[in-house]
């Protein structure tokens, strides 16, 4: 690929405000990612291409504010990936709000480059919260789950 058209697309991911980007072309794969300040990056395939944006050129939605979020303990993702509530769509969900899991339980599962990882509460407690939605992309330490 054209290195005039890499630094158009790295410049379309630094401008815009989506945080990753993987084009195709014929046999050549390109994905752009920005990184986060202080997460490790996932590993890529040895086809891919990958260039680091920093984060702090793109403006980033203020925080949720803290008495949103319930005092308790706070679960967080292990990993980048993509969050998911129950083991198939249809099935019923791993945990509720409102209901007590122990240590060990498994609370969701987040798809990380084609593997379903499961993701287990490292304390027991009541559900307070659950801060993502099915479905939706995490990052590396974002807060999943409240337990209390």
């Amino acid at each position: 690929m054209d290195l005039r058209k890499l630094k158009k697309l790295i410049d379309l991911v630094e401008a815009s405000g989506i945080a990753e980007l993987e084009i195709t072309e014929g046999e050549e794969k390109v994905r752009i990612a920005k990184s986060i300040a202080g997460a490790p990056m996932m590993m890529q395939h040895p086809q891919y291409i990958q260039a680091s944006v920093p984060a702090a050129a793109v403006p980033v939605a203020a925080a949720p504010t803290e008495e949103a979020v319930p005092e308790g303990h706070i679960v967080r993702s292990p990993m980048v990936g993509t969050f998911y509530r129950a083991p198939a769509p249809g099935s019923k969900n791993f945990a509720e709000v409102g209901q007590s899991v122990n240590a060990g339980d498994t609370l969701c599962i987040i798809e990380a480059m084609k593997l379903l990882n499961e993701i287990e509460a490292d304390q027991g407690g009541v559900i307070k919260a659950i801060l993502v939605e099915n479905g939706q992309p995490v990052e590396y330490g974002e807060p999943l789950f409240v337990i209390a």
